[in-house]
């Protein structure tokens, strides 16, 4: 039996759907554009199935309903787009600190402030990596056609549970407004893989939610479950209760960094598409990538070798294969839907400043022509 199934959908409902099936039961938003769709269909699936969708009276009641649920030990989602998130960045970092895991769809729209709220942007990716003060590790995933609109909604939900903390699916308004064929997974298979949260089943008093190992995540029981722990934003010890202990604060971020960073494995993935025997990169991600992908049909036709590298992943960045792509190609040309905010981080894991970069910031998505005339130009 095909564990694959066709659907006819569009990205915001594929994100919607996505998350019922890989067990999310709660959803707590507000509705914005063009993200709206993804809290109109879910609220219609998550009482069929026996959970909530709540519409609260602003975005941050949303995270923060969102964040109540998550620490209940429920899967949970909140859906925005960049405004939102720039609302609910205090409880992200809440999020962060305290480990709760969360998804966060954020379908990207002109900006900053209202911007283009019906038009086509990447404008979020730099915000994605730090969405609240200070420090530690954000995983972003980025949703590159109708399909992973599905794929990497469930998958964020894994990663969630996995490192303990939000986790960002980026779609665009192009991609979220799609409507099209995707083959997605089997409800069957979804359920198949679906790793949720550790737990721990030992004596009350040995129990230690914080007190892991430094590459590890906490492992957090469900609220009123029998164990008694602390919530908070403050720097804590390993029951959870703030601390300003110099060696306990600096091991607590240290391990905010490296239960992410030495674990980059589980988490990247990345497409690469003709770059077998390119002698020209292209790198793109998102929408552009659909674009791209056209442009490098029909440059090859005219015997022009492109090929492309599209992060899945966009934080942590797959730094690695960046540098050894900087080192195999002379040629490199980014293209993002933004002044290139991704292009500084291509640039720092390659160590060059010579890449070529093709912007777009009018709401307005590529066409392959743009790209296609761009490559002629710079090369």
């Amino acid at each position: 039996m095909s564990e694959l199934r066709e659907i006819i959908s569009t990205g915001n409902d594929l994100a919607a759907i996505a998350a019922v099936d890989a067990g999310c039961m709660f959803f707590g938003g507000y509705p914005i554009t063009p993200s709206s769709e993804v809290m109109h269909t879910i609220s219609d699936l998550l009482p069929r199935v026996g959970g909530a969708a709540v519409q609260m009276e602003d975005e941050i009641g949303g995270v923060a309903a969102a964040i109540g649920a998550s620490m209940s030990g429920v899967r949970s989602l909140t859906a925005t787009s960049g405004p939102g998130i720039s609302l609910k960045a205090e409880n992200l970092g809440l999020a962060q600190m305290a480990e709760v895991p969360l998804v966060v769809v954020n379908v990207m729209r002109g900006g900053p402030s209202t911007g283009l709220p019906t038009r086509v942007a990447q404008g979020d990716v730099a915000q994605a990596k730090n969405p609240s003060h200070g420090d530690y590790k954000s995983i972003t995933l980025c949703a590159g056609n109708l399909a992973e609109c599905y794929t990497e909604t469930v998958r964020a939900f894994n990663l969630a549970d996995r490192f303990m903390q939000p986790v960002f699916v980026l779609l665009d308004e192009t991609i979220g407004h799609m409507h099209g064929k995707a083959m997605i997974p089997t409800q069957e298979a979804v359920k198949a893989g679906i790793k949720l949260r550790k737990t721990f089943d030992g004596p009350a008093e040995e129990y230690k939610p914080y007190g892991v190992a430094q590459d590890e995540p906490a492992v957090l029981n469900p609220m009123f479950t029998g164990y008694r722990y602390h919530f908070t934003g403050l720097h804590h010890d390993a029951d959870g209760f703030p601390t300003e202990e110099i060696e306990t604060c600096r091991k607590l971020i240290d391990r905010l960094f490296r239960k992410v960073d030495e674990h980059r494995d589980e988490i990247e993935l990345n497409e690469e598409y003709m770059l077998e025997d390119a002698d020209i990169l292209l790198i793109g991600y998102g929408s552009a990538s659909l674009a791209i992908k056209e442009a490098i049909n029909e440059l090859r036709k005219e015997g022009i070798k492109a090929g492309m590298f599209r992060p899945i992943t966009l934080w942590p960045s797959p730094e690695e294969r960046l540098y050894e792509l900087g080192q195999k190609f002379d040629k490199v040309l980014s293209v993002e839907l933004n002044q290139g905010q991704y292009l500084e981080e291509i640039q720092r894991a390659m160590g060059r400043k010579d890449i070529e970069k093709l912007t777009k910031t009018n709401g307005r998505p590529f066409s392959p022509a743009d790209i296609i005339e761009k490559v002629k130009e710079v090369f």
